[in-house]
């Protein structure tokens, strides 16, 4: 996998380390082994950081970092991935979980009024809540296993391009080296 491409845009722990705001997280920090960029590590990172941003709950990106202690994977990657589910794209994936919840449970979807307000969605909590789980959880495992499984087999398919540019690369400087003695 392009490993010097994700050290590029990483932060580093040193400067993390010296923030105010992060002295709570410090120990999780100053582990080296949650900074290493590996095909497991950013794989699993991938699977922590993605199963978090589909869960409906608060302080996401705590659960995401206290996941990547527990499965020793790259702490930046995972945090940063909870992101997907920002103030912008949280209500469109969330709905879609709802529609997958309901799909699973076979109960009628509630359809958006024109103009929603907080006491409108108050009232439907109740109705809507376990559809809304059920499907946060369903679509988290897939996405989860799913980019688990693709950043495998990206890394994979990576590192053997570039073994297989490098033998050819070794042939061709061969194989010059030769016509230069045949001459």
């Amino acid at each position: 996998m392009p490993r010097r491409f994700l050290q590029r845009y990483m932060p580093r722990p040193d400067t993390l380390k010296r923030q105010r705001s992060l002295r709570l997280v410090a120990p999780l920090i100053i582990d080296a082994r949650l900074w290493l960029l590996t095909r497991r590590s950013v794989a699993n990172a991938f699977s922590v950081g993605l199963f978090c941003a589909m869960l409906p709950i608060p302080f996401q990106m705590l659960v995401a970092a206290l996941g990547a202690k527990f499965t020793r994977c790259n702490l930046a990657l995972s945090v940063g991935l909870v992101w997907i589910t920002n103030p912008l794209t949280m209500p469109l994936i969330f709905y879609g979980n709802y529609r997958v919840g309901a799909f699973f449970l076979d109960t009628p979807v509630r359809e958006a009024p024109d103009r929603i307000s907080t006491r409108w969605i108050a009232e439907q909590m109740q109705d809507i809540m376990p559809a809304l789980l059920l499907g946060s959880l369903i679509t988290a495992l897939l996405l989860a296993l799913l980019a688990n499984v693709s950043i495998r087999l990206i890394w994979r398919w990576h590192v053997s391009r570039n073994w297989r540019q490098r033998r050819l690369k070794r042939q061709r400087r061969r194989a010059q080296i030769e016509s230069e003695f045949d001459d």
